[in-house]
């Protein structure tokens, strides 16, 4: 109530300044919140790949005996490791999304309230940079993974060692 208070007590014109002008500022965070949606769209496709894959090598795995066995089995440990680094980043990624969306909803009530809430902002920032920073490493891991657990040839053939 005290919201439609103040906005009836503010000028018509100072209120779509003032409005217009958050809209400018939300702008940045929207750029933001494409990129981070972008990421889910690449994330939840690596997921898919590895589940696709899990579930192909699981449908062999009774038909299987000694060291093929093995092998897959190895390799469907290798990727419950990878989806579960992807399902961590995807976590963080969609966090780091619902608090860019409190940046802009924050931003949005700053226009119509004459307390400073400018703290909140920086908080939801940081906690966005901080979820960015974690799902990234996350995805990197998960990439590492995947490169290390990559065979070329027939199985039983040793990889080359790193230098």
């Amino acid at each position: 109530m005290s919201f439609l208070l103040q906005m009836a007590v503010v000028p018509s014109d100072a209120r779509i300044e003032t409005i217009a002008h958050v809209i400018q500022m939300a702008i940045a965070p929207v750029f933001l919140l494409t990129g981070i949606a972008s990421m889910l769209v690449v994330l939840t496709n690596r997921l898919a790949r590895v589940i696709d894959r899990a579930r192909l090598l699981e449908d062999h795995l009774p038909d299987l005996t000694g060291e093929h066995k093995v092998v897959v089995g190895g390799d469907l440990h290798m990727l419950s490791r990878r989806a579960r680094h992807i399902n961590r980043a995807i976590g963080l990624f969609t966090t780091a999304a619902l608090l860019v969306c409190l940046i802009i909803m924050t931003l949005f009530v700053s226009a119509t309230t004459t307390r400073d809430i400018s703290r909140f902002v920086v908080v939801f920032f940081i906690l966005t940079m901080l979820s960015l920073i974690t799902g990234l490493v996350s995805f990197l891991r998960e990439v590492q993974l995947a490169i290390n657990s990559l065979r070329i040839g027939p199985h039983g053939v040793a990889r080359p060692s790193r230098d």
